[in-house]
């Protein structure tokens, strides 16, 4: 773990407000942008704490440093704290720092290779409005980072820093900007002649055929190149400073080369780091776009301008004739004022409105012709699909790839589906977005980070069995083994371990799940009509033969599935649900097979009361073995005294059971929420756009029921008994779908 304090060098451009819109900034990325969390304010929302706080730094009129404290925490790769372990890290560095009382506001970032969280303070107390400037900061931050390590079991980091002021922030550029700083530059191409220099004389002739130049400057040395950067000279190195010098080589002599001036060997260019990878072309269009970049920023401005000049001037025409219209109409006074009245107003929104977009338009372009560093450039190509861009990132020293859990693939591609990109880091790291989730690449690892949710460790393994091969490697936890072997069993996809032990476990997973599923493959082949069976060899509608599912008086009734049928099968609505249904006696020829709780201990043909029968033994009463109709009393009809009406065209169609059933919950669910009880909206289920969740499957006398959640309301769907028992097979908050022919689909790409 690190923690580096981010100082503003211009006080000008110190700006609470800014930092905290650009850390709580998603920048149109799903996984950007983590928790958020607002410190001792009392405001709710961002935009109120920032105003707070601009108003507690305005009473503080006699500071005159950087009021804002900007810190960032970041933390090894492959590490991601929970929630409650980064907000007390976050609560420890800023006690520490005696923030503690202080108003804060924080944000934890994904987007890049490092977890890393962003925390924007206010200096000036409260309620004492006076600033604090934390003293000794960095070897407190040292402290505190070598403590948290050890209480929270991260991974060690060496918080001693090597490189001091211009030494480290020239290190610091080389790792973002990806090209070389002087600093660098030197120490890898001429440092050592410098210090075998014997003379002044020979000391400035080493200067000048690296293009470089020996100075005083103040009460020390400098090293100018020739495009005037500087550098001071122990920076470089301890030897090489004033006092040293003149020790070793006596007074200071200042370079003749003034006056004969001969071409240097090498020159000081600003080149990118050097990669694994050739990157002189892609440099080269770098370069070439970096120059052309203003002309190119003017002609869009200048065609945005022109758009909106064109854009008022045929709102104004519109309006012109507008008027010409109203002066023509006769009207009394007082109307035609009203009409000029609104026609005005009309134009100035109008034009308001183009303005405004004018002005997003600008921005927009400025924000895509902005500038850009080496590194930056290669990320923006990356994005936009340039294959070498992103080998190059990948090629820099920075990109040691994906650690912790991840997952490898090994063998024969097998090109698929093209996953959404959310991000590219620059060390070449691809973010693919994954449903809550999101998964990473590297180029040879797959990494699922935040939340292993089933549904990410699924696409990683799609990803990795697609891009990289079906032999998988998965290094880690062991819970996150486990994880993956789940998702590998319930995804069904065609892949194998290279772990023995992974493996077997998979497929004893698989044998299990096929065994379970043997059992519903065997009664809906029970439920199959009579005339696929036991056929006699005689003709439709001879004996041993029927062709519909009859009752016991031999009437004929229609076969519901999953309270959804085909169209034909029966009387249907306009949904497509049976109007009838087949309420079987227990199978009568399976000797030993126990009945549901449910179903025990009662008569088997004759009618029954809806009452609780008390447990006795080792039995135990659940709540699901209660009939739901007992906690609400009231009449109900006994539709058992009716008879039904076989001629065509008489009388109001009977509501299918399937639908009466879910009629009924819903009245009770929605009884309830009348009265205040905390229960989301409850409907019948209705084909439309969003995302369905599985909330659970409920039974109102006898018909299976399957709640599915879209948005803040409960769908209510009937279903048979064979999607009731696959259904009860996956997690409440499981992704499902609805077919076009009304069946349920579920992850496991099964279907009723």
């Amino acid at each position: 773990m690190i923690v580096k304090h981010v100082p503003m060098r211009s006080l000008g451009k110190s700006d609470f407000a800014g930092l905290v819109n650009y850390v709580t900034d998603a920048q149109s990325k799903d996984h950007r942008l983590g928790q958020v969390q607002i410190t001792n304010c009392d405001a709710m929302s961002v935009q109120d704490a920032i105003t707070e706080v601009l108003a507690t730094q305005h009473t503080n009129t006699r500071a005159k440093g950087d009021k804002t404290y900007h810190l960032i925490v970041s933390f090894r790769a492959g590490e991601q704290p929970s929630a409650d372990t980064l907000r007390a890290i976050e609560e420890r560095i800023c006690a520490g720092l005696g923030f503690a009382e202080h108003q804060r506001v924080s944000a934890v970032h994904n987007d890049t290779d490092n977890l890393h969280i962003h925390i924007a303070i206010n200096k000036i107390h409260p309620t004492r409005h006076t600033m604090h400037e934390p003293f000794g900061q960095h070897r407190t931050l040292a402290e505190l980072c070598v403590a948290l390590e050890r209480d929270y079991g991260l991974e060690r980091d060496n918080h001693e820093p090597r490189q001091r002021g211009a030494e480290g922030r020239a290190a610091d550029m080389e790792r973002h900007a990806g090209v070389e700083s002087l600093v660098g530059w030197i120490k890898r191409e001429c440092l050592d002649e410098i210090k075998g220099a014997q003379s002044w004389q020979e000391l400035h002739q080493v200067m000048h055929d690296n293009g470089l130049e020996l100075r005083e400057r103040a009460n020390g040395l400098v090293i100018e190149a020739g495009d005037g950067t500087m550098v001071k000279a122990s920076t470089l190195a301890r030897d090489l400073s004033k006092p040293k010098l003149e020790a070793r080589l006596g007074p200071f002599e200042a370079s003749p080369e003034r006056q004969t001036r001969t071409k240097a060997k090498r020159q000081y260019q600003k080149d990118p780091i050097r990669l694994r990878v050739n990157t002189v072309e892609l440099y080269a269009r770098y370069k070439a776009e970096q120059q052309t970049l203003t002309a190119t920023r003017g002609q869009a401005l200048e065609q945005a301008r022109r758009r909106k000049d064109r854009l008022v001037e045929a709102a104004k025409r519109s309006n012109r004739l507008r008027r010409a219209t109203i002066k023509m109409v006769g009207e009394n006074r007082t109307n035609k004022k009203l009409l000029y009245a609104q026609a005005s107003k009309a134009l100035r929104d109008e034009i308001q409105a183009i303005n405004k977009q004018y002005q997003q338009d600008r921005q927009a372009l400025y924000d895509s012709h902005s500038r850009r560093t080496w590194a930056d450039w290669l990320k923006k190509e990356a994005t936009h699909g340039n294959a070498e861009a992103l080998a190059a990132l990948r090629a820099r020293e920075a990109a040691q790839g994906l650690q912790g859990n991840t997952i490898q693939g090994r063998g024969d591609a097998r090109p698929g589906h093209a996953p959404v990109t959310d991000n590219i880091t620059k060390k070449g790291t691809i973010i693919f977005r994954a449903g809550l989730s999101a998964v990473r690449d590297d180029g040879d690892k797959l990494q699922v980070s935040r939340e292993a949710t089933r549904e990410g460790l699924q696409e990683a393994l799609r990803l990795a069995m697609e891009r990289y091969g079906s032999r998988i490697t998965v290094n880690g936890t062991t819970q996150f083994k486990a994880q993956v072997i789940r998702a590998a069993v319930d995804s069904q996809l065609p892949i194998t371990f290279a772990d023995p032990a992974l493996e077997s476990r998979r497929l004893a997973l698989l044998k299990k799940e096929n065994t379970h599923e043997r059992p519903d493959r065997t009664e809906r082949a029970d439920q199959r009509p009579a005339e696929h069976r036991g056929r006699t060899g005689r003709g439709p509608g001879g004996p041993g033969q029927r062709t519909a599912a009859h009752d016991d008086a031999g009437r004929p009734v229609a076969v519901a599935r999953a309270g959804f049928g085909r169209p034909g099968a029966g009387r249907t609505d306009a949904a497509g649900v049976h109007a009838g249904a087949v309420h079987r006696k227990p199978d009568i020829g399976r000797i030993g097979r126990v009945p549901p709780p449910q179903s025990q201990h009662r008569l088997r043909t004759l009618s029954q009361l809806g009452v609780v029968r008390i447990a006795g033994g080792s039995e135990v009463l659940l709540p699901r073995d209660v009939p739901r109709h007992l906690e609400q009393q009231g009449t109900q009809p006994d539709h058992q005294l009716r008879r039904g009406i076989s001629r065509p065209g008489t009388g109001v169609e009977a509501t299918p059971p399937g639908l009466a059933a879910a009629d009924k919950y819903i009245a009770e669910r929605e009884a309830k929420r009348s009265k205040g009880f905390d229960i989301p909206k409850h409907a019948r289920y209705t084909a439309g756009d969003g995302a369905l969740a599985f909330q659970g499957v409920r039974n109102i006398e006898g018909q299976a029921l399957a709640l599915l959640k879209r948005g803040d309301e409960v769908m209510v769907m009937p279903i048979d008994q064979a999607t009731a028992r696959r259904l009860s097979r996956i997690a409440v908050g499981d992704a499902v779908t609805i077919t076009p022919k009304g069946s349920i689909k579920t992850s496991k790409g099964r279907s009723r």
